[in-house]
């Protein structure tokens, strides 16, 4: 509320440059330069536009400003998922890297939907973004899509790389190391762990299907997986972890055995399925019960038990590819050197094991 102290001041509202121009009288070119960098206009100018524009409602274009640049200043990023708390602490990783360099962030979701992905990717052309950061679906993805990315800007992935683009930069996590860490902490605490799986669509889980393998065979144990096929009527993630565990429950199979989950959303599902079994996994119940993620979703120390994961190094992750992709966008011709940065991750371990 107004007070008699503070009288309550209108501003003229502006809305273009012309008229912001005509209203503090500094030209529309020396508003222009002083808006895509302050010292870009003389010491004079730049105070008169200051003073004008406290007597003013105006804000410029974000677009129009860009736009009329040699360089935009924007990167975009494709990420799958928007109701994924990891996808979500990457993308904040990535823009806190990127607006310490000076660069703002375009997202776009794909939605599990290849079509989406095309579109966001030809979007995110049609910017005039620098350069991309994509985190791509899985191998039902449209690949030329990301051909066509990467003949037109400087192109990163994260997360998880297809198998038919492997000369393209990629940052992510080093999945043969973390999902051998759990294998093996599993394996040492408990009996030899079984892994549970995902449909073979995503690459990532698939990679780590592997890497346990790898691990078990390296221990001298035999590899038992689950949940390759994915059970009628459960979704992704969550629903798929718990209907998998729901039929091995029912069936009396898996009631006393380390469980290494493809991840830790999955993980929720499969703790939710073994307390509908009266089940509690975790080394101090009785019973031998082990459930184990990969990712350290922010949730995990809040479930009940709270979950043993692997952590990946998220914001690790996200500066590097910033800075690779900003690397490529300044350097004057490429190098046609690949980089390929991978993370170790790190054991979290809580009560589920």
């Amino acid at each position: 509320m107004d007070t008699p102290d503070t009288p309550h001041v209108n501003k003229e509202r502006i809305d273009t440059m012309e008229h912001l121009s005509a209203a503090i009288g500094v030209s529309r070119p020396t508003l222009s330069r002083y808006f895509q960098d302050p010292d870009n206009v003389s010491r004079t100018s730049r105070e008169r536009i200051r003073k004008g524009l406290e007597r003013v409602e105006y804000v410029p274009n974000f677009f129009a400003t860009r736009m009329n640049r040699k360089s935009t200043g924007m990167i975009g990023v494709i990420i799958p998922y928007l109701n994924d708390l990891f996808f979500s602490r990457l993308l904040e990783a990535i823009e806190r890297a990127a607006m310490d360099v000076g660069y703002t962030v375009i997202t776009q979701c794909s939605h599990s939907d290849p079509a989406i992905e095309a579109r966001a990717a030809e979007t995110l052309m049609s910017m005039n973004v620098e350069g991309a950061l994509v985190a791509p679906l899985g191998n039902h993805s449209d690949l030329d899509v990301h051909e066509r990315l990467r003949s037109r800007l400087p192109f990163v992935m994260v997360d998880s790389r297809p198998d038919t683009m492997p000369e393209v930069d990629f940052v992510g996590t080093n999945h043969y190391h973390s999902t051998g860490l759990a294998t093996e902490y599993l394996a040492r605490v408990g009996g030899p762990p079984v892994f549970l799986a995902m449909p073979r669509v995503n690459f990532n889980a698939m990679e780590r299907e592997r890497a346990y393998i790898a691990k078990m065979e390296q221990l001298g144990l035999e590899p038992r997986i689950v949940g390759v096929e994915g059970v009628s009527g459960a979704g992704y993630f969550e629903a798929h972890g718990q209907a998998v565990l729901e039929r091995e429950f029912s069936s009396g199979r898996l009631v006393a055995s380390s469980i290494l989950c493809v991840n830790d959303r999955v993980a929720i599902g499969a703790l939710r399925a073994a307390a509908t079994h009266g089940l509690e996994a975790g080394a101090m119940q009785r019973g031998g019960l082990r459930i184990a993620g990969h990712d350290d979703y922010p949730l995990c120390p809040y479930t009940v038990p709270s979950l043993t994961t692997v952590a990946q190094n998220v914001d690790a992750i996200g500066r590097t590819a910033v800075a690779r992709l900003v690397e490529s966008i300044r350097a004057e011709k490429s190098s046609g050197k690949q980089i390929l940065k991978l993370f170790d991750g790190e054991m979290k371990i809580r009560e589920s094991a």
